[in-house]
């Protein structure tokens, strides 16, 4: 079945860097208007200018999603700008490394503001104007390996995405009479902003030679799976929290 998305908006948060710039021009590659999040406006218009350049159609968005007072304008400047949103990619998030006894507070509130509650905050509404529309709509959440395992150094980035995992559940429970479908794609290790220093070093080198491939995923590693939640090929697929890890959990 063919992934195209020829005729629907997708919104994507944490969209200047990372996973997030990648999966903006992988959705408007298939078809998209993709709106892109994030708080760096000179970012924005950096991600915005190179999906334009392959001949897509884009509005860039400046928000903060741990900011609960912008989430509903967000959402009305990208109906404004390319329609109702059908595909929401909750990808914004952050990590703050060390043990437990080490991070601080606000490291640790940091992440779950970021991680969870700006997801919860963002999903939410996208669910909202899903059901008063009557057309259903795809949501996709980044989860990661540390959704169902323990990660050395990273309890908080952990226990966050573990709860985006019983997050992504409960929405897709109460949300499948609306045909409103809500998954998370769980990643191993890829190279970002968020982790390039420590996978550098030598810890991150140990690391990387544990795995059964002993090697880094790459982001276009994702688009199937990413393509295939965004699109009608998903009919059938809510609730499901999908490792695509290259062996990274075995």
């Amino acid at each position: 079945m063919e992934f195209n998305l020829k005729g629907r908006t997708a919104f994507v948060t944490g969209a200047t860097s990372g996973l997030g710039r990648h999966f903006a021009n992988v959705l408007a590659g298939a078809g998209a208007s993709v709106a892109i999040a994030g708080r760096r406006a000179d970012r924005l218009g950096e991600v915005k200018s190179e999906i334009e350049r392959a001949g897509g159609r884009c509005a860039g968005v400046v928000l903060d999603v741990t900011d609960a007072a912008r989430i509903a304008p967000a959402f009305d400047e990208v109906e404004k700008a390319l329609g109702p949103v059908d595909i929401l990619v909750n990808n914004a998030g952050m990590n703050a490394r060390g043990f437990v006894t080490e991070i601080t507070v606000e490291d640790f509130d940091t992440v779950m503001n970021t991680n969870l509650r700006g997801p919860f905050l963002m999903a939410r509404e996208a669910g909202k104007r899903m059901i008063a529309r009557k057309t259903g709509g795809r949501i996709i959440n980044t989860g990661s390996i540390g959704t169902f395992r323990a990660l050395p150094g990273i309890a908080a980035y952990c226990i966050s995405k573990a709860a985006i995992g019983m997050m992504t559940q409960c929405l897709a429970q109460e949300w499948a009479r609306y045909d409103i479908n809500v998954n998370a794609i769980c990643p191993g290790y890829i190279e970002t902003d968020l982790n390039a220093a420590w996978l550098h070093s030598d810890s991150g080198k140990a690391r990387i030679q544990t795995f059964p491939k002993k090697r880094l995923q790459v982001a276009s590693d994702l688009d199937g799976m990413l393509l295939l939640l965004a699109s009608d090929a998903s009919r059938a697929i809510t609730g499901a929290l999908l490792p695509v890890d290259d062996g990274q959990s075995l």
